[in-house]
């Protein structure tokens, strides 16, 4: 007879683990879209705070110092489940999945003869519903599947003269909300802790308002027949995405876990109208040399992003555990746009977590990240920057519900 370990033991093990788990760092990836939260047993709800900070500093062509341009933020993940009755389970997440935010500051290319440096906040948020149905004998078989509301805003500022005829560029994109859906498919074995999910997000049509300032088209011909304003419609997918979610138990008080999350960031792009048209003039012209007939995008990827963290838990009292993880995120190509200049990083974290009550849990946890080194690109693909040796850490606290 196998040795049937105690699943709610280990489930504090595994708890601890999930509030370290955190941060990403490819393309405008924030969260890692977890789903976790549904797919624990019984009624469940948690709250999730996070807080990341990076250090992300280089040099321009010019060999000027660029201090550390990536600003601190934070953000919140909710999440509560309920089992309708042994075969169907609801729920419902929030999280802020994608977000940028970077401020170039000091003497630089990247700053204006005014002061003014270039300037990037994107912010987004989800709100995703979730039903399931447990399927077979033991029912160890669930697929689950719902729709996803979400909320995109952007701001952008191009200044100095590493944006050469773009110095002076502004574009804000207006709040818009739309819509997508969530389809996975979980397996479980409770007597050795095991689950394994796989899960896909579909990519989500945004139409909205973008509102561009282009001083440089004061310049153009007036056959070019631009204007140095213009407020119309841009389109912004944000990407699908595919999570493996994976645990199982080692011992009686031990848990293994894996994660890994695929994003095709080479399909995304953001392209304001106006400054798309002016790159289709500039293409015709000499100095125009190397920009392709289409013109360009504002903000765009090479590569996709693969990210894999592993874990292990122990649980060291009956109301105590500790957790640690080891992560890789791949980054989304390098030379990557002077708005977010990462290749990728490697991960370390540790996390903990006590019982307080029967149902009642805090878990806090904290990663350290060493970034990849990573060239700056403008949308013409030429580098105008390098950034070496910069990290981060990322730190997360939950407060978590749970009644089997």
């Amino acid at each position: 007879m196998g040795v049937n370990f105690n699943l709610k033991t280990l489930t504090v093990a595994l708890a601890a683990l999930s509030a370290a788990s955190i941060a990403s760092a490819a393309g405008l990836d924030r969260s890692g879209q977890d789903i976790t939260a549904f797919l624990q047993d019984g009624t469940y709800a948690e709250t999730v705070y996070t807080y990341i900070d990076a250090d992300v500093s280089g040099k321009d062509s010019s060999d000027n110092k660029i201090d550390d341009i990536a600003e601190s933020y934070d953000f919140f993940r909710y999440g509560v489940k309920a089992d309708i009755n042994e075969t169907f389970s609801i729920g419902i997440l929030y999280d802020e999945p994608f977000g940028a935010a970077a401020d170039y500051s000091g003497k630089n290319d990247f700053i204006d003869a005014k002061g003014e440096g270039t300037n990037v906040e994107v912010r987004t948020e989800s709100i995703t519903g979730i039903l399931g149905a447990k399927l077979g004998e033991n029912k160890n078989f669930q697929v689950y599947g719902g729709p996803v509301a979400q909320r995109v805003q952007a701001d952008v500022k191009l200044r100095g003269t590493a944006y050469s005829v773009a110095n002076g560029y502004t574009t804000n994109i207006s709040t818009d909300q739309d819509y997508g859906w969530i389809a996975g498919v979980a397996y479980s074995k409770p007597e050795i802790a095991l689950k394994a999910a796989l899960t896909y997000r579909s990519e989500i049509e945004h139409d909205t308002k973008a509102a561009e300032i282009y001083p440089f088209v004061a310049n153009l011909p007036p056959a070019a027949g631009l204007s140095t304003n213009r407020s119309g419609n841009i389109e912004i997918n944000t990407p699908k995405s595919l999570n493996f979610d994976f645990q199982t138990g080692i011992n009686p008080t031990t848990l293994a876990t894996a994660k890994v999350r695929w994003v095709p960031w080479s399909d995304f792009a953001i392209t304001p109208s106006l400054y798309n048209d002016v790159s289709k003039v500039l293409a015709t012209l000499p100095a125009g040399a190397g920009i392709p007939a289409e013109g360009l995008d504002l903000v765009s990827y090479d590569k996709d992003q693969w990210q894999i963290e592993l874990g292990l838990a122990k649980r060291l009292a009956p109301k105590f555990a500790v957790s640690g993880t080891v992560g890789w995120d791949s980054g989304a190509g390098n030379p990557v746009t002077s708005l977010g200049p990462i290749e990728g990083y490697y991960s370390v974290g540790l996390g903990g977590k006590y019982d307080i009550t029967e149902n009642w849990a805090v878990s806090a946890g904290g990663k350290y990240l060493w970034f990849g080194d990573a060239e700056g690109q403008i949308p013409s693909k030429t580098v105008v920057s390098n950034f070496e040796d910069n990290d981060g850490f990322a730190f997360g606290i939950k407060l978590s519900y749970q009644a089997k």
